[in-house]
């Protein structure tokens, strides 16, 4: 019996097709980051891809790399392809300066922007949830059933390593039953 020769994918040399487009993105799990790049149909508002319908149960990050966070001084781990399940995914966003339009109407009446920080892992994100005059982040998070929440203005701080500098996303999601919310003071 004789093994047929790996098939490779033309996708590590990121073709698109005529109706894909290539974004960066980076996701968080309990004990690492992973980054790189996916391809989505163009349609797709990357931002919010996992909040959909339209989410996989895997993803596929072309030219990744990956950083164990748990492991002081660990250094990232190159692939040219990484497959991660969303249900692993705890954060997810693109990667600056590439961004999609915002989610909402700003000029919506009755909504604010709640000061906020979130831990993930060791990692430590400031910024901010959109909510309901009549509502606070206790009533939010006891009564929303959405796998993802939404955060907006982050600032995202690793920690357990304070060299590591700040990166600034206008948004990102954070699956709500797997991070540590803390009230902060408005800044």
């Amino acid at each position: 019996m004789s093994e047929s020769p790996p098939i490779e994918s033309n996708r590590t040399t990121l073709q698109l097709q005529d109706d894909e487009k290539s974004v960066n993105v980076m996701a968080y799990t309990h004990s690492s980051i992973h980054w790189g790049t996916v391809i989505v149909k163009n349609p797709i508002r990357v931002s919010t891809w996992l909040r959909t319908n339209l989410a996989p149960d895997l993803i596929t990050i072309y030219n990744a790399s990956s950083l164990n966070t748990a492991i002081p001084g660990a250094k990232p781990i190159q692939s040219r392809e990484l497959y991660l399940f969303t249900n692993q995914i705890i954060a997810f966003h693109m990667i600056p300066p590439q961004e999609d339009p915002p989610d909402y109407d700003p000029t919506e009446p009755n909504r604010y922007m709640d000061p906020i920080s979130i831990l993930v892992g060791t990692f430590r994100i400031d910024g901010h949830i959109r909510l309901s005059l009549i509502s606070n982040v206790e009533k939010y998070l006891d009564r929303t059933r959405e796998e993802f929440t939404s955060i907006y203005d982050a600032k995202i701080y690793n920690i357990a390593n304070i060299n590591s500098g700040v990166m600034k996303v206008p948004y990102l999601i954070v699956r709500q039953d797997t991070v540590v919310y803390t009230k902060r003071m408005n800044k």
